[in-house]
């Protein structure tokens, strides 16, 4: 167990110990306060992890692929989570398309959707900044 995870479970003990001692009355605020404490411990973590990877240092756990699993790059969860909220927008995109242009507005509707997919996934396999970057 690494040091970040010896932090939090003492700090889940004390949060325990304390609402047996107050009751149930305190324990939202409990709760709440042991929530942000994990938040502030995550944002803590994940800001030294990129600062390591921009000064060079050891990359992320996730590493260049995913072990055990053939195909699945460390870019794997960019583009599936890319995907998904493409996907999300074109529920809207499509029926004001459909609406305005019947069938044909709903294919260039489409066509841009796979076509911003299909440049967000090349790039990424290149190695290129996405304009996120």
């Amino acid at each position: 167990m690494d040091a970040h995870a010896q932090e939090l479970k003492k700090e889940l003990d004390a949060t325990l110990d304390a609402r047996r001692e107050l009751g149930p009355e305190y324990e939202s605020a409990l709760v709440d306060s042991f929530v942000e404490k994990v938040d502030t411990q995550v944002r803590r973590r994940l800001a030294e992890e990129r600062l390591s990877a921009a000064r060079g240092g050891a990359r992320s756990p996730a590493g260049p692929g995913v072990p055990g699993v053939p195909g699945v790059d460390g870019n794997f969860g960019e583009r599936f989570g890319f995907a998904i909220i493409t996907l999300v927008l074109a529920i809207p995109l499509s029926a004001i398309a459909a609406a305005h242009a019947d069938l044909e507005g709903l294919l260039v509707a489409w066509a841009g959707i796979v076509g911003v997919n299909f440049i967000h996934a090349s790039r990424l396999r290149r190695g290129r900044p996405t304009p996120l970057d």
